[in-house]
């Protein structure tokens, strides 16, 4: 009769473990599937879906400008660009995963570890060089992403030289987000900047300027035209090296020249030969600054002086022989009236064009 009991005992309990285990059974699907569902979507790709573009504020720390090179028209710098966007997909609680935020440092952690979507950002009139020298992408619980990288590149620019040496140019830096337009995502400015810290040999940094706006581009998604960061660098000229190598010699010599007009007029070589003295000496100076000048295809400020200084000279020497001629067919009242008038024309009329030149530069360009 025991053994019976025993037999009936161990049979129940054994129909109540099966049946926990298969009651168990379905309950387990529910609880390991979602986990799985959120692990996959915590990787999506893609920018934010909502109802408007996500907008990432942008922000350029110009550390220095290199180099401005006018015959190529383009200029070097580095900076730091930071970009700063919200993105409620990787917000986390700080008490579960134990850090205040989650930092990706590093082309391995930021490519290969991070899982959140990041705005590409590319420079549009990069001129062949662009570089990334490191990148930091902080992301913080409620969801903002603040990606910082240094970047140092050479990009193209229009200048306008044809106040040289007295110009002014604003350096353009253009970014945006390859691939999306301004339906997708906005670039917006994170704040201003200053230049206190900036310094160009031969050029004096004016100020620094950072805005966006919208452009035409075939590539950036379905309605072509992307939103655009521009960082802008105003420089002005230090105009004093070319002024103590070009302009204040050549407005001596030619002044100079003007001496022939004192001289006697019997020595029509002697006058003669200053006079080419002083052309050959302008022709010089061209030369110069064609090593020193782009070729650009308009008329300068410093074209325009040379030739001026050019022409004056040449017309000293015609007036040596005008005055030469005069004496010979004995004259003299004549000539001599001629000189005393041209010691003052010339000066004058140099002085007053170059004067002329210097309003016209700045009235016209």
């Amino acid at each position: 009769m025991n053994k019976l009991i025993s037999i009936a005992v161990a049979m129940a309990v054994t129909i109540i473990c099966c049946a926990r285990i298969v009651a168990a059974q379905p309950l387990a699907e529910p609880n390991t599937q979602p986990p799985q569902a959120a692990a996959s979507g915590s990787l999506l790709l893609g920018p934010p879906k909502d109802d408007s573009p996500v907008v990432v504020r942008t922000n350029l720390e110009i550390q220095d400008v290199d180099e401005i090179n006018e015959e190529s028209e383009t200029f070097e710098f580095t900076g730091v660009l930071t970009l700063t966007w919200h993105d409620s997909r990787q917000a986390f609680d700080p008490a579960v995963v134990g850090v205040e935020e989650k930092i990706y440092q590093g082309d391995y952690q930021f490519n290969e570890l991070s899982p959140s979507w990041f705005p590409q950002v590319v420079l549009v009139n990069s001129s062949g060089f662009f570089e990334q020298q490191g990148v930091v992408l902080r992301a913080l619980p409620d969801g903002t992403q603040i990606l910082i990288s240094k970047i140092s590149a050479v990009a193209k620019t229009e200048l306008n030289l044809r106040r040289f040496p007295f110009d002014s140019q604003r350096l353009e830096a253009v970014f945006e987000v390859l691939g999306f337009d301004h339906s997708e995502v906005v670039l917006q400015v994170d704040r201003e900047t200053t230049a206190n810290a900036l310094w160009v040999p031969q050029w004096t940094i004016t100020g620094i300027g950072m805005s966006t706006e919208d452009r035409p581009a075939s590539y950036a998604g379905r309605r072509s035209v992307a939103s655009m960061f521009v960082a802008s660098v105003d420089v002005r000229r230090v105009s004093f090296y070319i002024g103590r190598l070009v302009i204040l010699p050549l407005i001596v010599i030619v002044l100079l020249t003007f001496s022939v007009f004192w001289m006697d007029r019997a020595s029509l070589g002697d006058r003669i030969s200053v006079s080419f003295i002083g052309i050959l000496t302008a022709v010089a100076y061209q030369v110069v600054m064609n090593d020193i000048m782009p070729r650009i295809g308009y008329v300068t400020w410093i074209d325009a002086f040379l030739n001026l200084s050019f022409l004056l000279m040449v017309g000293t020497v015609i007036i040596n022989l005008l005055v030469g001629g005069l004496d010979q067919h004995n004259r003299h009242e004549v000539a001599h009236r001629v000189d005393v008038l041209c010691r003052w024309i010339f000066p004058v009329t140099y002085l007053g064009l170059i004067l002329i030149s210097f309003a016209m530069m700045f009235l016209l360009f």
